[in-house]
């Protein structure tokens, strides 16, 4: 279906472009959200009427999310999740959960429309999220997913608190060996033990 852009889409094109999507895409989501006329010859007439209107308001909402984006570009949350010891969680980090971790940190312009997560973070760790204010405004938030305050602030600090568990085990287990043991000494005595009761 061959469609007028209302307002520039990533990988689609800018404001006034007549490009070719797929019917499902447009009749669901572009048309719908205003996001597109279907291009036909009053439509384009229409669109040619209010273009000035349409730019200008695109360019006042523009300025909006890029005064917005000055206090959410850099932001740092920490979310507090259960996880294995391997670090895998016990759920996942969504969307959702990003977006109210901004709202109680004071951030109240980002909807969940905004926030950009490819796929739900599932494991411990530090990751960049994309927030796109505007179709022209993106921000990058650093999201740190953590058991606990304390392993959040060392992972804030480029720590990798996985990596130094399983070394902490390690070193545990070494400790516990006695060098100086022969092989097969402890192997000898409990087969002796039973004898001995027999």
């Amino acid at each position: 279906m061959e469609i007028i852009l209302l307002e520039r889409i990533e990988k689609l094109g800018a404001i006034g472009d007549v490009v070719t999507v797929k019917d499902g895409y447009a009749r669901n989501y572009l048309l719908p959200n205003k996001k597109a006329l279907r291009s036909n010859a009053a439509n384009k007439k229409v669109f040619e009427a209010n273009r000035a209107k349409i730019e200008a308001d695109n360019a006042a909402r523009r300025s909006d999310a890029e005064k917005a984006a000055e206090g959410v570009n850099g932001k740092q949350i920490v979310l507090i999740r259960q996880s294995s010891n391997a670090g895998h969680l016990y759920g996942s980090v969504a969307v959702r959960d990003v977006v109210e971790a901004l709202h109680a940190d004071g951030v109240t312009n980002v909807t969940k429309a905004m926030v950009v997560l490819e796929r739900p973070i599932k494991t411990l760790g530090v990751f960049d999220v994309k927030v796109a204010l505007h179709p022209e405004v993106a921000v990058t938030i650093t999201v740190n997913v953590a058991r606990s305050p304390e392993e959040a602030d060392l992972q804030a600090q480029g720590v990798d608190v996985m990596a130094d568990l399983f070394e902490k085990d390690e070193a545990g287990f070494t400790e516990d060996y006695d060098p100086n043991a022969e092989p097969g000494e402890i192997a000898v005595e409990a087969e002796e033990a039973p004898a001995e009761e027999a």
